[in-house]
């Protein structure tokens, strides 16, 4: 080792002069995932979907009147947004549990880059075939008669 190829230590923050530190770069796309998320969320909280005009209608509503699994996302992020829970729930909970999924996996994947450790998520055939079933049912529940407390 020569005394080019030596690592200087950094200062402290609030130590004194230096520079501060960074996040770690391997951090940086999970960083840059999360500024995109927080972009979204923040236009669908300032921009109301509860009111016509501002976003595009579900083609699948428009073409045939029944609501897909996504129908009502849109307002249920803008009610999580807004911190009103049983709204965003009432408009698509299953949007409301990915937003939480997400959360979760952002978490742990921000934490293992930063440690350096690859993610990896353990899903397997039946897990994503029990989630499309899942979703399926919901979708066929809101668009009859009965699950009408469903709709967005």
């Amino acid at each position: 080792m020569n005394a080019d190829s030596r690592t200087v230590p950094r200062r402290a923050p609030g130590s004194g002069t230096g520079p501060l530190p960074t996040p770690p770069r391997r951090a940086v796309v999970p960083l840059g995932l999360f500024a995109a998320v927080a972009g979204a969320f923040a236009y669908v909280g300032a921009v109301d979907p509860n009111e016509p005009g501002h976003y595009p209608v579900c083609p699948l509503y428009a073409l045939t009147g029944l609501y897909c699994p996504g129908c009502g996302g849109l307002r249920g992020a803008h009610a999580l947004v807004h911190g009103d829970l049983p709204a965003a729930l009432r408009d698509n909970a299953p949007g409301v549990a990915a937003c939480l999924g997400f959360a979760v996996l952002w978490v742990v994947w921000t934490v293992r880059a930063a440690r350096g450790r690859p993610l990896r998520i353990g899903l397997g055939p039946a897990h994503l075939w029990t989630a499309g079933a899942l979703l399926l049912v919901f979708t066929i529940i809101r668009n009859l008669p009965f699950g009408g407390w469903l709709h967005p």
